[in-house]
């Protein structure tokens, strides 16, 4: 019985610091990821925006016309 007790106080011990520790994360490398994809998002929108506009356009132009709006 003294080694069960042991053993689970051990396992109540560790489960408890691992629950009450603080978390060291080092997220320092996350923001500048989501900022470089934002930036190359925006960038490539704005590339073929550029590029087909007129396209965009008429396509838009064309889809709201054959559901009935002007």
């Amino acid at each position: 019985m003294n080694e069960l007790t042991a053993a689970l106080l051990r396992g109540y011990i560790c489960v408890r610091a691992a629950v009450t520790a603080p978390h060291e994360r080092d997220e320092r490398g996350d923001v500048p990821g989501w900022v470089m994809i934002t930036v190359m998002t925006a960038a490539l929108v704005a590339v073929i925006w550029g590029v087909a506009d007129e396209q965009l356009t008429n396509l838009l132009t064309q889809a709201l016309q054959s559901v009935g709006m002007k």
